[in-house]
């Protein structure tokens, strides 16, 4: 098997022909929406999160508008996306020293995202990202963290961790992309409980086939 470096550049090309349009499946109109719709979808399904979204974003349209907001009555609109208490918390929380510090706009580096309470570098990545097309790194989540490991790409377990060894082999270019592409694959065919090997196109470049199918015949 050749190293992880080598194989990056055949597994982007293979990918990307796969999925020639790639962007987060959270629908959004703007940073501010995106940002929360991405808090939202910790621990939730992107179309659960897009379900609620719309009534939610008519309700509250600006930070200004969040970071407003009666925690109270916010827990209970995003309850059906899970962990809703922190959720608001940090919905709110953010929106506030978005105004306070960054003059109702929602910041556009990763210095000053992280500093946005529940902001992490995941959530940051998909802002700058999906936001404002700018790449200061890749989005590492459950998708990337799984698919990342299986193909041999990183050995570590943290998500800080596993994105900076993902940084050292992907070119550049692609660190917009590359989150998207995983979490396709992921849901497509990399599945967290059987992966679906036989029908996966990067089979031939991936060590961990044969724990999960080991009479699968690679060309």
């Amino acid at each position: 098997m050749e190293r992880a470096k080598d194989r990056i550049v055949k597994i982007i090309k293979t990918l990307e022909k796969k999925y020639p349009t790639r962007r987060t499946s959270l629908a959004f109109e703007s940073p501010l929406q995106i940002l929360i719709a991405t808090i939202l979808a910790a621990q939730c399904t992107d179309a659960r999160v897009n379900q609620l979204t719309p009534g939610l974003f008519k309700k509250y349209p600006t930070a200004e508008a969040f970071a407003g907001a009666d925690r109270a009555e916010l827990e209970m609109e995003i309850r059906p996306t899970g962990f809703f208490r922190n959720k608001a918390k940090s919905i709110i929380g953010a929106a506030q020293k978005i105004m306070t510090d960054f003059g109702g706009r929602v910041p556009d580096t990763m210095a000053d995202l992280i500093t946005l309470p529940g902001v992490a570098r995941k959530t940051a990545n998909i802002v700058l990202s999906s936001g404002y097309g700018i790449a200061e790194g890749i989005a590492v989540d459950t998708h990337v963290r799984r698919i990342s490991g299986r193909l041999g790409l990183s050995k570590q377990m943290d998500p800080e961790k596993i994105e900076q060894d993902l940084l050292a082999i992907v070119p550049k270019k692609h660190w917009l992309d590359f989150n998207y592409m995983l979490v396709n694959y992921g849901r497509d065919i990399c599945q967290a409980r059987k992966p679906k090997c036989p029908e996966c196109l990067i089979k031939h470049l991936c060590p961990s086939v044969k724990q999960f199918y080991p009479d699968l015949k690679i060309k």
